[in-house]
């Protein structure tokens, strides 16, 4: 076993003596991470907030049920498994918050957008695009992360969001026009200007 492996072995064996010191180390440790996984669900800093810190106090409950023998490399092993506890709550955070409360209107400034045939994709930069995607509505931004970043299928999205398989295929439709209209629009004017 490595060097970085019996680091990350004794981190969580302290999170499950809940060792103050451990978790603290192991929180400095993924708390970037936590963030940008978030950042994909909400483009609120208070509410990004608050689903990390859910998140690291599910992952300090049940760290005991990760079994850090199992894997070979256990720092991956242990963001993948965070990374789902994330999500889960981002989903959970969602349903509470959302489900029903937010659909993004069209206005008439993103609906009247003119068509460029050249493509502006090159002209952004990932920032941009990032930024683009938590413009979308809620509903629209947890499907795309869900469908398109996290490869979940439209059945599985509809199990987690407690959706229909057609609003999810829908949803992600949607998030995708939209998505087009506000790149379109931020590569239209750098095109021009």
């Amino acid at each position: 076993m490595d060097t970085a492996n019996v680091n990350i072995n004794r981190l969580i064996e302290g999170c499950c003596e809940n060792e103050r010191r451990s978790q603290k180390e192991l929180y400095l440790l993924l708390n970037d991470y936590a963030y940008k996984i978030c950042y994909r669900y909400t483009s609120k800093a208070e509410e990004v907030e608050e689903l990390v810190s859910e998140g690291f106090l599910k992952l300090f409950k049940n760290i005991n049920r990760f079994e850090t023998n199992r894997y070979p490399d256990t720092l991956s092993a242990l963001k993948g498994w965070f990374k789902r506890i994330l999500i889960n709550t981002c989903i959970d955070f969602y349903r509470k918050y959302h489900n029903n409360a937010y659909y993004q209107q069209l206005t008439e400034d993103n609906a009247s957008l003119q068509d460029h045939s050249a493509s502006g994709l090159d002209i952004i930069a990932y920032k941009e695009i990032i930024e683009a995607i938590r413009l979308l509505s809620p509903s629209y931004r947890a499907v795309f992360n869900l469908f398109v970043i996290e490869g979940m299928s439209h059945e599985q999205i509809s199990e987690q969001m407690g959706i229909s398989v057609g609003a999810s295929k829908s949803n992600l439709s949607k998030a995708r026009e939209n998505l087009k209209k506000i790149l379109l629009k931020k590569t239209s004017y750098k095109a021009y200007a």
